[in-house]
């Protein structure tokens, strides 16, 4: 066995141990295994939990979808609020008695089309009353026309004759309703009596601009804020809550989206156009599985969860530090019932999808190395050979030459 033969002996051999762990291999990602057990317990690697998504486990997470939990909308559903008066309201005033020559009507008043007096209309001052004559001041900031008229009734009822009163909210200014961000016409408007919802008061404002899938709706009462997608509140109607006087809407987009690694038919960050979408949507806008390249059956979601829903999930949280759990979601499509499971798997934003290349790619990736390597052995053992035939027919030239 000569040195050439030897050398390239060699070389293969170092080729092979050196591709055995792929770790000199070009490729887009970890591979099945890597994501399967590398990171669970290596002290050089973020730790994550592997879940399987199944039946059970997308209950698990449906349960927690991102909508207004109830501790959220306890506070902020009730019904509609009557109209109160406030500090700078307008307000009429109109005292009626039973005949004439009482307090306000003369002896003469029969001609008149009715026994009954306005008021010109005065604004609730800055200490919250308003003034009727006989009657002097009363109190109207926070109470309803009902209330104020029983009041004024009252302070007349020893001077007029069974007098009664019609308080009328002539311009509000205190109970409104403030729409801001993207919508067509941002305004503040008084709140409606009869009471309106979230749409109805965005509606009022013109409508949202965008199509309403990457809008968010975000309502502050009372120094507290909640936020929905808009969306929630066209599909689910019992999140479409009341809204109050002196409430502020404020509109925004903010646009959901995902990135997508590895075997896909594309890679990149991908917008999810709708309120929501399903893990099978999302590989979907990403091109699909790359035929050539993609393991069906190793298809993975990157997120991060809360503790109680890791809890939920079965895993041991005890291993995690912070409140926020690494999570990578696996589904098979191999197994014919995996896309049912993610057609309801639903993605949240951020979320990463990594398809995991075949094992015969990384092995015909291997194979590929091993060949280069024997053909860079090869080419200067051919050259060599080549030269020495030349030579050898160069001399048998020369010795046969007379």
């Amino acid at each position: 066995m000569n040195f050439h033969t030897l050398a390239r002996i060699f070389l293969i051999a170092v080729a092979t141990y050196l591709s055995a762990g792929c770790s000199i291999m070009p490729t887009n990602g970890p591979n099945s295994t890597d994501v399967r057990y590398s990171g669970q317990g290596s002290e050089n690697s973020l730790p994550y939990a592997l879940v399987r998504i199944t039946p059970e486990i997308e209950a698990v997470l449906a349960s927690y979808a991102p909508r207004l939990s109830n501790q959220n909308t306890q506070p902020f559903k009730r019904p509609p609020t009557e109209i109160r008066f406030g500090i700078g309201d307008v307000v009429s005033v109109t005292i009626f008695e039973a005949a004439a020559g009482g307090l306000f009507i003369p002896l003469e008043a029969g001609v008149r089309p009715g026994n009954f007096v306005t008021i010109p209309n005065q604004n609730v001052d800055s200490n919250g009353f308003i003034t009727v004559p006989y009657a002097g001041q009363i109190r109207a900031k926070g109470r309803t026309p009902a209330e104020v008229q029983v009041e004024i009734v009252n302070a007349l009822k020893n001077r007029a004759i069974e007098p009664q009163a019609v308080v009328a909210l002539i311009d509000q200014r205190t109970s409104l309703i403030s729409v801001l961000g993207e919508v067509n016409t941002p305004s503040r408007f008084p709140a409606n009596a009869a009471g309106e919802h979230i749409l109805d008061a965005i509606t009022r404002a013109g409508g949202p601009k965008g199509q309403g899938f990457d809008t968010w709706v975000m309502l502050e009462r009372g120094g507290r804020r909640t936020t929905i997608p808009f969306g929630q509140l066209v599909y689910e109607p019992q999140d479409n809550i009341f809204v109050q006087p002196n409430d502020t809407i404020y509109v925004y987009r903010e646009p959901q989206n995902f990135i997508a690694f590895g075997a896909s038919g594309a890679q990149g960050q991908f917008n999810f156009e709708a309120w929501r979408i399903s893990l099978a949507e999302g590989v979907a806008k990403a091109g699909g599985l790359n035929d050539l390249m993609a393991d069906p059956a190793s298809v993975f979601l990157y997120r991060g969860e809360t503790r109680e829903v890791a809890e939920r999930l079965g895993i041991d949280t005890a291993r995690f530090p912070g409140p926020v759990v690494p999570v990578v979601y696996n589904v098979n499509f191999r197994d014919p019932s995996g896309y049912f499971l993610a057609t309801k798997f639903q993605m949240r934003a951020k979320d990463v999808i990594y398809v995991s290349n075949a094992a015969a790619v990384e092995a015909a990736k291997i194979m590929q190395f091993i060949r280069l390597v024997t053909a860079t052995v090869n080419d200067p053992v051919v050259a060599a050979s080549n030269i020495k035939g030349l030579s050898s027919g160069a001399t048998g030239a020369s010795a046969t030459t007379p």
